[in-house]
């Protein structure tokens, strides 16, 4: 608990800076209506939240306002699972179905023998989602494999909540339950959570698409590791710090955060020039710059679009929220304002996903 302290001690006062007018900026250029961004370097943070919390109206963002983080809540269920994984309670190489049944997996050959590495890697042969996650027929959709387990990489949203329903086995809790004991509470993340809560609806966000216009304010009900993470940028920067200090792991299971256990081949695509720069650790994407190796993983709900970079060595991490369809095209922008420019090309591998 002290290391885990001193982990939120280091997220000190946020201010803003001479950034925002080109924040400003670019939001106007993207016409996305707002974001958030808290960039860290030794434990220092500067905060910024720009914008509308709903295009057309006077309802500012705000620092505390809820966005939805989208696929950002798979790299917290990868950092539970870690924890996990030190008490004993899962081996990462053990086949997911000795732990229990899984009801929507078909019977198929290699399905028996797929792990928590392989998943935590996307390298299960899994498709993304079976069917749209956010309809109720998805819920008893049958899941089949895509690809042959641990023969090349496919981002999964289906591999994170199967994983998700094995933690929630061996522990007996709910997903939303374990989030806030390991991970949210200790951190004080006080405003995250994967099923809504009564107290966001004074400050969320509204999504928008890629005209501008307002979408909605989706209200989980159910708990989701693979997109259903509510979250203001200044929760997660406290998240993304607390990985790259290897906050409440071993030392040799926070390596398995920072080391690559994938080449990311990515299934049904030629390599390209781009690829020899990317790899996939334990939950986070790894990639190779100038500055020296980080880690990064992005989030998209459609109308929310999320990214961050962390750089290891120099202890320096970046969050972007947006709640526009078109935030993704900011990312390069924002990541060229606080570190040199033309570092950072190989990050549009995500953009090819």
């Amino acid at each position: 608990m002290r290391i885990l302290l001193a982990a939120v001690l280091l997220f000190l006062s946020l201010t803003t800076t001479a950034q925002q007018p080109e924040l400003t900026a670019l939001l106007k250029k993207h016409n996305v209506p707002g974001l958030q961004v808290v960039y860290s370097k030794n434990g220092k943070s500067t905060a910024y939240a720009l914008g509308q919390r709903k295009s057309g109206t006077p309802q500012a963002l705000t620092g505390k306002t809820t966005f939805q983080a989208a696929s950002l809540g798979k790299v917290v269920l990868a950092y539970v699972a870690l924890r996990l994984h030190d008490r004993g309670m899962l081996a990462l190489d053990k086949p997911l179905l000795s732990y229990a049944p899984y009801p929507r997996l078909a019977i198929q050959p290699g399905a028996d023998k797929i792990t928590a590495r392989m998943v935590l890697t996307h390298s299960a042969g899994l498709p993304n989602w079976a069917e749209n996650p956010l309809a109720d027929s998805w819920k008893t959709s049958v899941l089949r494999l895509k690809y042959a387990p641990d023969s090349c990489w496919n981002y999964s949203g289906e591999g994170y909540v199967w994983l998700q329903k094995t933690l929630e086995h061996l522990t007996g809790k709910s997903w939303e339950a374990l989030a806030q004991q390991e991970v949210f509470g200790p951190l004080k993340m006080r405003h995250s959570s994967y099923v809504w809560q009564p107290g966001f609806d004074k400050n969320a966000s509204f999504g928008h698409d890629n005209t501008g216009k307002a979408t909605e304010v989706r209200r989980f009900a159910e708990p989701n590791a693979g997109f259903s993470l509510l979250s203001t940028a200044e929760d997660y920067s406290r998240f993304v710090q607390a990985l790259l200090a290897g906050t409440g792991l071993q030392p040799a299971t926070h390596q398995l955060l920072l080391r690559p256990a994938s080449e990311a081949n990515r299934c049904g695509h030629a390599r390209t020039p781009t690829d020899s720069h990317i790899a996939w650790a334990c939950g986070v994407g790894l990639v190779t710059t100038r500055r020296g190796p980080a880690l990064w993983h992005w989030g998209d709900n459609g109308d929310f679009k999320n990214f961050f970079l962390a750089f290891p060595e120099q202890q320096e991490t970046l969050v972007l929220f947006t709640n526009g369809a078109n935030g993704q095209r900011l990312t390069n922008d924002v990541r060229q304002l606080f570190f040199r420019p033309g570092e950072y090309r190989a990050l549009q591998w995500l953009a090819e996903e």
